[in-house]
């Protein structure tokens, strides 16, 4: 194992989010609040910590295995979170710190689960970092270090592969730093495009940054107990078209830049995903219409609430676990799925359902006329025959990871539902559930054992299973004792 690169690595992350706890500290003393220290006293002890880990890892080798890398970016989220939990800890606005690290982790993941009841008793600098992890985790921070390019472009490229959600990441120019380059710039222009919109409509700036970066990294966190429900309909039509937006794969936004407009076209995850989102909403809008007085608010209900679940951001404008259970039950099946890949959703992916609907129907054209060949294709490409396998893999240990995250959970003896919509929020990164984890509700009630297993679900979710499985494997760290360099 090559320690020395993990520890360089580590150190670097620590080091780049000692800088950004300077963005909610310059909040608190604009709005001279005294959590500003706390968050400066946490920068410090970042800087601190990154220096010293970035010495350890001085003169670390570039090659590397896939594993190390694995075991590398997760363990800069962990310890990411567990820097990042201490402003709230350490300014008595969540003072128990498995709490802070479950809220923290929630943010850096995108998942938006929270144990604040009342929002709006957090201090403005607090809020603002609290929806900042989500706009940092939303693209990765591993991603933005390699867009420095202070890493080799192979090291880069596993790291996109490692950290960037979906079945397939490439490099869309020579350079993986070119790459983040522009993809960063793309995500930061699309944010920056939200908050005029918000700001037009009449949001309070403070309000629209915090909304905007909660909905590019798709994450949810709000300023307001209600979420989303008491602003205007025309903030809400702005978010909820953002939110699709940023559910998209990144990709194609890169094509439209460059003028390829047949790659967007041809993109057959992005029909996919345009068309579930349009069925859905008309689906929920005939089931819910009843209970509206008008169309139009209805509409704009299902609109938000199908366009917020199956990008897993989590925002709310009503409260949907009162919905009827044939519009439940879609939502819980778009969190399954989740947004496209390479977006900053979370979920399956599309792409990868898509490749797994067509893997499972030419497996049954092959039983039943053996000597046709049926082939699976996305994008009018052939799928390698290893897509569909890992694909299937992919499923397999999800649906795993999903009983076990239920039976453990399930110890607190709250309902099913609860449990239930709890496991599929947190391991898809969604953040609100059903029953007593809907949307005006929240995660305080579990026990802290619970917090502990649903934090876990959430990095699983956030880091697509394999990283996570592989830091945690005994077999990893005992199979790399020979080769410590």
């Amino acid at each position: 194992m090559n320690y020395r690169f993990i520890f360089h690595i580590t150190g670097q992350a620590i080091l780049v989010e000692a800088a950004l706890l300077l963005c909610p500290a310059l909040v608190a003393l604009l709005y001279h609040e005294n959590s500003g220290w706390s968050i400066l006293i946490t920068a410090a002890i970042a800087l601190a910590v990154g220096g010293v880990l970035f010495l350890l890892g001085k003169g670390a080798k570039k090659a590397v295995y896939a594993k190390e890398v694995f075991c590398a970016v997760s363990l800069v989220w962990i310890n990411l979170s567990l820097v990042g939990a201490l402003p709230f800890v350490f300014s008595g606005q969540i003072p128990n710190f498995i709490d802070a690290l479950f809220e923290t982790v929630s943010g850096f993941t995108t998942t938006g689960a929270s144990l604040v009841n009342q929002v709006e008793n957090l201090d403005h600098g607090i809020l603002f970092w609290r929806s900042f992890t989500h706009w940092i985790g939303g693209m990765g921070i591993l991603v933005f270090i390699a867009m420095l390019g202070t890493r080799s472009s192979d090291n880069a490229l596993l790291i996109f592969r490692a950290e960037m959600p979906g079945p397939d990441v490439g490099k869309l120019l020579p350079k993986a730093s070119d790459t983040a380059k522009i993809l960063y710039r793309i995500y930061l222009a699309l944010t920056m495009l939200e908050i005029i919109l918000l700001v037009l409509g009449g949001s309070p700036l403070f309000d629209s940054v915090v909304h905007a970066m909660g909905t590019a990294g798709t994450g949810g966190f709000g300023i307001r107990s209600d979420s989303i429900a008491g602003y205007s309909s025309y903030i809400q039509w702005v978010i909820t078209i953002f939110m699709l937006l940023f559910g998209i794969n990144f990709n194609l936004y890169f094509f439209l830049l460059f003028k390829k407009f047949r790659a967007v076209v041809k993109s057959e995850e992005l029909r996919v995903y345009l068309g579930i989102v349009i069925a859905s909403v008309l689906l929920v809008l005939w089931n819910i219409r009843p209970l509206y007085a008008s169309a139009a608010h209805a509409l704009r209900d299902s609109a938000f609430q199908v366009a917020s679940i199956i990008t897993t951001t989590g925002y709310s404008t009503t409260d949907f676990d009162l919905w009827p259970a044939f519009s439940k039950g879609i939502l819980l099946i778009l969190m399954v799925i989740g947004g496209c890949a390479g977006s900053t959703a979370g979920g399956l992916k599309v792409s990868r359902v898509v490749i797994l609907a067509k893997t499972i129907t030419a497996e049954i054209r092959n039983a039943l006329h053996p000597r046709h060949v049926t082939s699976v294709t996305l994008d009018e490409k052939h799928v390698k025959d290893s897509s569909g396998k890992g694909a299937a893999m992919y499923f397999a240990i999800y649906s795993g990871v999903l009983i076990l995250v239920f039976l453990l959970i399930s110890l607190d003896g709250f309902s099913l539902e609860t449990n239930v919509s709890a496991t599929f929020a947190c391991l898809n990164n969604v953040g609100p559930g059903f029953a007593q984890v809907g949307p005006s509700a929240g995660y305080a009630l579990f026990s802290p054992l619970s917090k502990v297993i649903l934090t876990l679900a959430m990095l699983f979710g956030r880091l697509e299973l394999y990283p996570m499985l592989i830091c945690l494997s005994p077999l990893v760290w005992l199979s790399s004792r020979n080769h410590l360099r």
